[in-house]
C-alpha cells in the first residue's frame, strides 16, 4: 500500500520523515523542519556549530538562529569575493595598449598585451589600439587670401602614438582633432590663391596643413600621431562653378599646346641635327674625292709628261685620239669631212637610233647594223680623210 493512501498509517512509509507537527501525517512536509534541517547544513559547511534548531526546548533557540545568520554572512561574502576576483581578469590585443589608473591616479607602466589582472573598483584600465589607422573627413567652405570662397574636402588619417596621453591630457581627444584640423586647414587656405588650390597646389596644400595639424596636437598632448592628410576635393560655389570650369579647360588647351610644341621641337630638332651632320660628312667626302682626283690627275700628268718626254709626237697623236673619243661619246651627232669637195657629211644618230626603235635598250646586233649601213658614206681606208669603223662602231656602241 502506497505510503499517501487512505488508511495507511505507517509512519515509516513518510518520504518528508517522522516527527513534527503534522497530525496524522496525512498533510505536505513541515515548513519550519525543512528550515532547520537547511540550518544544520549551512551551520556544517561553515564552520557552525550542531545547536538544536529552534523550537527546542531549554531555550537555545536565539543561539541556532545566531549561529544561522553568520554561517549565511560569510558564504555570502565568499561568494561576493570569489567573483570580485574573477572580475579583475582581463586580456589586451596585440594592437592594443592598457592605461591604467588606480584611485584616479595615473600608473605609469602600460599594459602590454596579454592576460592579466587589476582589483575590480580599485583599478580602471583603458585599452587603447595604438596600430589602428583612423580617417575623419571634413568639409566646409573657405576663404582664400585672393578673397574668393573655395569649397574644399580633407581626409585626415591619424593613430594613436602615446596612450597615456590620449587617455589623460586631454578629455575628448577626436573633438581636439576637429577643432584642431578645421583652424589648420583655414589657415593654410587663408595663405593661397584660389587659382594655386583648384590646380598645381593640393599637394602643397595638404603638405602645409599636415605640418601645421601635427604641431597643434604635440602642442594639445594628445597623443595622436598625423599620418596623412588628403585634399580629397577643392571645388568653387555652385554659381559660379561654369566660369572656372572653362578657366580650368583654357589651361588645359594651353598645357597641351605647349606639350605639343615641345614634342615637334624634340622632333625637328634631331632631324636637322642629322641632317647638318649628313651635310657634313657628305663634304668631307666631296672634298676627299677632289683631292684625291686632283693627286690622280697630277701623278697622270707626270706620267704622261714623262712619256711625252721620250716620243712627243706619238704622244700628241694619242692624246688628240683620246680627246676625240671624250667628245664624240658624248655627242649625239657626228659630222664627217667627205674627200672631194667642201660637203660634211652629217650623221644624226640620235633621230637614227628613234627612228630604228632600239632606244637605250638596243643590243649590240644592232649597232653592228647601223654600223654596217654607214660604211658606204665613210671615205675609202688608205685615204688622208680615213675613218677608222671600228672607232664609229665603238663611238655607236658607247651610245
Amino acid at each position: 500500500m502506497a505510503w499517501n493512501e487512505p488508511g495507511n498509517k505507517d509512519d515509516n512509509n513518510d518520504p518528508w520523515g517522522a516527527g513534527g507537527r503534522r497530525g496524522n501525517n496525512d498533510g505536505p512536509p513541515d515548513i519550519e523542519e525543512v528550515l532547520k534541517n537547511l540550518t544544520k547544513k549551512f551551520n556544517s559547511l561553515f564552520g557552525g556549530g550542531s545547536g538544536k534548531p529552534a523550537g527546542d526546548s531549554g531555550g537555545t533557540g536565539g543561539k541556532g538562529n545566531a549561529q544561522f545568520s553568520a554561517g549565511l554572512i560569510g558564504g555570502l561574502l565568499a561568494t561576493v569575493a570569489i567573483i570580485w576576483g574573477f572580475m579583475g581578469f582581463y586580456s589586451v590585443d596585440e594592437a592594443e595598449r592598457g592605461v591604467v589608473l588606480r584611485f584616479g591616479s595615473i600608473r605609469s607602466q602600460v599594459v602590454q598585451p596579454g592576460l592579466h589582472w587589476n582589483p575590480p573598483l580599485v583599478d580602471e584600465v583603458t585599452k587603447v589600439n595604438i596600430q589602428q589607422l583612423n580617417t575623419r573627413s571634413y568639409r566646409n567652405d573657405m576663404l582664400t587670401t585672393d578673397e574668393n570662397i573655395l569649397n574644399i574636402a580633407v581626409a585626415v588619417q591619424y593613430r594613436i602614438a602615446d596612450p597615456v596621453a590620449y587617455v589623460i591630457s586631454v578629455q575628448d581627444p577626436e573633438r581636439s582633432l576637429d577643432n584642431a584640423t578645421q583652424s589648420a586647414i583655414r589657415h593654410v587656405v587663408g595663405g593661397n590663391y584660389m587659382d594655386q588650390i583648384l590646380t598645381t597646389g593640393r599637394a602643397a596644400v595638404a603638405d602645409a596643413v599636415e605640418e601645421r595639424l601635427q604641431q597643434y596636437m604635440n602642442v594639445y598632448n594628445t597623443g595622436i600621431l598625423v599620418s596623412q592628410v588628403n585634399v580629397v576635393d577643392a571645388q568653387p560655389p555652385d554659381p559660379v562653378r561654369p566660369a572656372f570650369d572653362d578657366v580650368i579647360r583654357a589651361r588645359e588647351d594651353e598645357q597641351r599646346s605647349q606639350n605639343q610644341a615641345e614634342q615637334y621641337s624634340n622632333q625637328v630638332i634631331p632631324q636637322a641635327r642629322g641632317e647638318a651632320q649628313q651635310a657634313m660628312e657628305q663634304a668631307n667626302a666631296y672634298k676627299a674625292e677632289v683631292i684625291a682626283r686632283a693627286a690622280g690627275d697630277a701623278s697622270r700628268f707626270n706620267q704622261l709628261l714623262a712619256e711625252y718626254q721620250k716620243a712627243p709626237e706619238v704622244t700628241r697623236q694619242r692624246l688628240y685620239i683620246d680627246s676625240i673619243e671624250d667628245v664624240m661619246t658624248s655627242a649625239s651627232k657626228i659630222m664627217i669631212d667627205v674627200e672631194g669637195g667642201n660637203n660634211m657629211l652629217y650623221l644624226p644618230l640620235d633621230k637614227i637610233l628613234e627612228q630604228s626603235g632600239t632606244g637605250a635598250s638596243r643590243s649590240n646586233r644592232d649597232l653592228q647594223d647601223l654600223a654596217n649601213d654607214l660604211a658606204p658614206y665613210l671615205p675609202a681606208p688608205g685615204t688622208s680623210n680615213s675613218v677608222d669603223r671600228s672607232r664609229i662602231t665603238n663611238t655607236t656602241r658607247g651610245r
